[in-house]
């Protein structure tokens, strides 16, 4: 193993989503982090151009939560939410509640975003029991999806190498999934022109399957961990009126574009189209502490208010629901969004952001570019009989030379923080741009 002289053993962690003996061979560390950059464990400076993992959406290091989590913790370092409460909690629904979309103003927390998701499929089944649709089981995803990894999300979500170890729950169907590059290649200034008609999947699986058969429809409103899919015009729309006609609930997992990265405050208000339950983490608290919610509109939440007051409506939950440390810094990072205006921030370099992505257009290998908000998404096509292999390749050159970036096959996957400036754009650009060229 390679690893430097100062980097700790690595062999007892077992890391996620990596190739442990390639990783653990040519490890890849980082130190420090603030602001726009982190610093690695060799004293290297390296652009953050993916948020972290889409969560740092107000960039490394903010003071302001670090003093509200430090604070917390020398107050009230956890409590219960079981048949009990604290006040933060409380606070921090409010907040939530505040700028969700859509009056979705009901919030139910957790610790991930797998874990929001799942909680919403659970609400979304209880709730048609509630109001006597007990046939209502099945649950719908879409191909390439990405719902976490519970086993619902797992179901429901679309992505091979997700699903094909591990057994599935019953139950469940997919759309077709709205990847278009024949027909919506380098689109600019908008949503991809063609596919709306693919969510009129949902009436064919609901002629095979019944309707009342059917719980709710997950879909992300822009699929990011597939490589960057936007939804062609009018498909979210469509999707809405189908499953309104038929009783279906829509659930938009959120986990990715809400808190800002689109340019409004969740996708839900940037496309106009408000569903019944929104699953959200990542940027609930910046990245710092693991936190999610699930927002439910009032409908689904006082449908299932109903029964004896002294039953519990919902038997579902996790010891740390709206662990207080969680919530200051959730509460603190809201502010930060409001203070610098970062939940519309992202529409303000939109234009810059396009035009630096589409420059890349014609450097070798590269076969499409999608961007949207401060979102891009760079597809390259795969060296014969090694798919991945290029992507990757940039994936290390660009770390060695100071740039994170993400890969999903042949995909670059791009989502700085909000708090880029044109620079910073500039120079992400140029290091991806010299990456792509001495990628062969």
């Amino acid at each position: 193993m390679n690893a430097r002289a100062n980097t700790p053993s690595l062999e007892a962690f077992w890391m996620p989503f990596t190739a442990n003996r390639q990783f653990k061979a040519a490890p890849r560390l980082l130190a420090a982090a603030q602001g726009m950059y982190y610093t690695s464990d060799d004293g290297r400076r390296v652009l953050d151009g993916t948020a972290g993992l889409w969560c740092v959406n107000a960039g490394h290091g903010r003071r302001q939560i670090t003093e509200a989590v430090e604070r917390q913790l020398s107050t009230l370092d956890f409590a219960p939410t079981f048949q009990m409460g604290h006040p933060i909690a409380f606070d921090f629904a409010e907040r939530l509640a505040a700028i969700a979309p859509g009056g979705l103003d009901r919030v139910f927390f957790t610790n991930s975003g797998s874990e929001s998701v799942d909680t919403a499929l659970k609400i979304a089944i209880a709730y048609q029991r509630a109001i006597g649709q007990g046939t209502r089981t099945r649950v719908i995803g879409r191909e390439r999806g990405y719902h976490g990894v519970g086993f619902g999300g797992i179901t429901v979500g679309g992505l091979v190498n997700n699903r094909r170890v591990f057994p599935l729950l019953p139950g469940a169907d997919h759309l077709r999934h709205t990847h278009d590059p024949a027909r919506n290649a380098f689109t600019k200034g908008g949503l991809p022109a063609h596919g709306a008609e693919l969510a009129d999947d949902l009436e064919r699986l609901v002629a095979l399957h019944g309707a009342e058969t059917i719980a709710a429809v997950i879909v992300e409103p822009m699929a990011g961990s597939t490589g960057v899919l936007l939804p062609p015009q009018g498909y979210l729309q469509r999707l809405r009126e189908i499953a309104t006609r038929h009783g279906i609930l829509l659930i938009f997992d959120e986990v990715i574009t809400g808190f800002g990265r689109l340019g409004a405050p969740f996708a839900t208000d940037y496309f106009g189209v408000t569903p019944d339950l929104v699953t959200t983490a990542k940027g609930i608290t910046n990245g710092t502490i693991p936190m999610g919610a699930v927002f439910a509109s009032r409908k689904v939440h006082d449908g299932l208010m109903t029964g004896p007051e002294a039953a519990i409506e919902l038997f579902h939950g996790y010891t740390y629901s709206g662990h207080p440390v969680a919530c200051a810094a959730g509460l603190a990072t809201l502010d930060i969004y409001a203070e610098e205006g970062l939940l519309t921030r992202a529409a303000e370099l939109a234009p810059h952001w396009e035009a630096a992505m589409h420059s890349l257009r014609d450097l070798p290998n590269v076969v499409d570019i999608r961007t949207i908000g401060l979102v891009a998404g760079i597809e390259l096509s795969s060296r014969e009989g090694a798919p991945g292999a290029r992507a990757y390749d940039v994936f290390v050159d660009c770390f060695n030379k100071g740039l994170l970036v993400r890969v999903t096959g042949d995909i670059i996957a791009l989502s700085p923080p909000l708090i880029a400036e044109t620079q910073h754009i500039d120079d992400l650009a140029a290091m991806l741009g010299d990456a792509l060229k001495r990628a062969a």
